[in-house]
């Protein structure tokens, strides 16, 4: 019976193993390989990947995607790199090809003024709010009301009034 047991559970870590490399065959195949001539090239590689957004993935970098278009981004930034294209013209090909969007820190443009300083924009109309909230909370001081003969005759017949019996 223990025969048994030890090729089941042979079976189960064999089944384990084959699942695991099943599962990370995909991050395997994410991990670009690009041959650089000098560390410079390689880090100013890292620094561009870092830099634009992925357009399929949209909220990651190209370094962190694994998508089929950062491959090919990744790899057209390694061919211009390799070419001898400053990152300035890497940069143009990239917002001419994709528009701001690509860029995870848009320029400061008519277009992207909102994006920039919407933020603050809220926070001051929502201070503005805040305060009118506290000024009208705050207790009104009361004044005695002081009325004159006139008036306190008039509220004497009003209250007559009232204290009858219908």
């Amino acid at each position: 019976m223990s025969r048994t047991i030890t090729g089941t559970t042979r079976l189960s870590v064999l089944f384990v193993l084959l699942l695991t490399a099943v599962m990370l065959s995909p991050v395997q195949a994410a991990v670009d390989a690009f041959a650089f001539d000098t560390p410079e090239q390689q880090e100013r590689f890292r620094h561009l990947s870092n830099e634009f957004r992925c357009p399929m993935c949209q909220n990651t970098n190209l370094t962190g995607s694994s998508g089929g278009v950062a491959e090919d981004l990744r790899r057209e930034i390694y061919m211009m790199i390799m070419e001898g294209q400053t990152d300035e013209e890497i940069t143009r090909f990239m917002l001419d090809r994709y528009g701001d969007f690509i860029l995870y820190r848009p320029r400061l443009t008519g277009e992207t003024i909102l994006l920039w300083f919407g933020p603050l924009l809220f926070l001051l109309v929502g201070g503005w709010v805040v305060m009118g909230i506290i000024r009208r909370a705050r207790p009104v001081e009361r004044v005695a009301a002081e009325l004159d003969t006139a008036e306190q005759e008039r509220l004497r017949k009003l209250l007559e009034k009232v204290d009858e019996p219908h």
